[in-house]
């Protein structure tokens, strides 16, 4: 964490209030004195459209369409929510950010805004408040969206967390009573799992979400795209050995996975096809709210831990992020604020997160105290997504580069080109480095 950040996130922290418990268990948040109520005027005959991604838990849109019917309910402003899926909303966003016409929100992924940050609404005095009040924003969101450490460009929702999906009865078969903590371990249990025939399986198509492991496996050997000064770096030794380890993991893997998106390794895992893959809560959801009897059956077998610890000996997580952007053109910005503000109160943010089963990792530190966390401890691995959360423009500043080599998939290709065969590692980190230094140019 930079010391700007550092400094930032404690001021944040700073106005939080103490948390009073009601007979429920649900914190309450009282606004702390630097954090004063808070409301915008919703402009005359205001109406709101909003692009949002589509579902990958059912609880996630009822809830969410519940809040909006009460904002709707309490302010009398009619909101038309559009969901697409991820891929689908990029462009959709980009599209409407250089037109000037399309939907006043959209709710976008990982870096987006800071492809046109000129085109979004500046929320600072929304940050400010939210921020304070709930306990300051965790660094990787101010990365994201406060990136030249003043305006905010759009708000935080939170990041559905990739974590390891494993099933514990294959795992033991296979001879470990627990997951492995580290890479060399790791490795080790996806040969003896392959033994098996119980195979593992981690997606290398354009995935938005389910494609980050390919972060994990470069960082987590030091390698990584760009340093500190934006300078493309991925061509390195570091790297090498990141892909020379991703070639024996691969050699594991169930075939097919060059081409898996992000609902590949759900069905692939509930289908008893593999035995360990990467990915949000939804797998776990699915199978508890399932009505098949035999995917049924794979809920207590199924658990959840962080990805393994490689030779940099620390965490290196890789989450989708999720922003909420508003767009300058909108002919209601003053509504558009107050429907972000409804949504990311409590009394709305809690029980969204709830309904969503842990799916989404909340921005906001106050949001760590929500009973979501806790009432299944299979759940809880996930909470801290955020917190831990590593942008993917690492180590270097977000911005128009980062976004567009992140929207490019620059990482993902090279790790599935090179640990498939289908190039040489070295070729395909040449590659990679071509490709990035297209985006970031000297």
């Amino acid at each position: 964490m930079t010391e700007f950040n550092r400094r930032k996130f404690l001021e944040g922290s700073a106005g939080v209030a103490a948390a009073a418990t009601i007979g429920t268990g649900a914190a309450v948040f009282a606004p702390a004195a630097q954090a004063q109520a808070i409301a915008f005027k919703p402009e005359k005959g205001a109406k709101l459209r909003v692009l949002r991604w589509s579902r990958f838990v059912q609880g996630d849109i009822d809830q969410y369409m519940k809040n909006v019917a009460a904002f709707t309910a309490k302010t009398g402003i009619e909101v038309r929510v559009d969901n697409e899926g991820w891929e689908d909303v990029r462009p959709k966003a980009a599209v409407a950010a250089n037109t000037g016409a399309g939907p006043d929100i959209i709710l976008s992924t990982n870096d987006d805004a800071n492809l046109y940050p000129e085109k979004l609404l500046d929320v600072s005095d929304l940050a400010e408040y939210l921020g304070k009040k709930y306990g300051g924003w965790y660094p990787a969101v101010q990365q994201y969206l406060r990136p030249d450490g003043k305006k905010w460009i759009g708000l935080g929702l939170g990041a559905a967390g990739s974590m390891m999906v494993y099933r514990q009865s294959q795992i033991k078969a296979a001879g470990f009573d627990s997951f492995p903590k580290d890479t060399a371990g790791f490795l080790a249990m996806c040969k003896a799992l392959h033994a098996k025939n119980t195979p593992v399986g981690f997606a290398l198509g354009n995935a938005t979400g389910d494609g980050l492991w390919c972060n994990w496996l470069m960082w987590s050997h030091g390698g990584k795209l760009v340093d500190q000064n934006n300078k493309v770096v991925i061509d390195s030794p570091e790297t090498l050995k990141a892909l020379e380890y991703g070639k024996e993991l691969y050699a594991t893997f169930i075939p097919g996975t060059l081409s898996w998106l992000d609902p590949n390794n759900n069905k692939a895992f509930l289908d008893g096809q593999i035995s360990v893959t990467n990915n949000g809560i939804s797998i776990y959801y699915a199978a508890k709210n399932s009505t098949d009897p035999k995917v049924k059956e794979l809920v207590a077998d199924i658990n959840h831990a962080s990805f393994p610890i490689g030779p940099v000996g620390q965490p290196t997580e890789s989450h989708l992020f999720f922003n909420q952007m508003v767009m300058k053109y909108t002919k209601y910005p003053q509504a558009a604020k107050e429907f972000l503000r409804f949504m990311m109160e409590w009394d709305q943010f809690d029980p969204w997160l709830s309904a969503a089963g842990g799916y989404i990792a909340a921005p906001l530190a106050g949001y760590e105290k929500s009973a979501v966390w806790t009432v299944d401890p299979k759940n809880t691995p996930y909470r801290d997504s955020v917190k831990n959360l590593r942008p993917a423009g690492f180590a270097g500043k977000l911005g128009y580069a980062s976004a567009g080599a992140g929207a490019d998939f620059i990482v993902v290709n090279m790790v599935a080109e090179a640990i498939s065969g289908s190039k040489t590692p070295k070729e395909a980190m040449e590659r990679a480095q071509k490709r990035a230094e297209r985006y970031y140019k000297v």
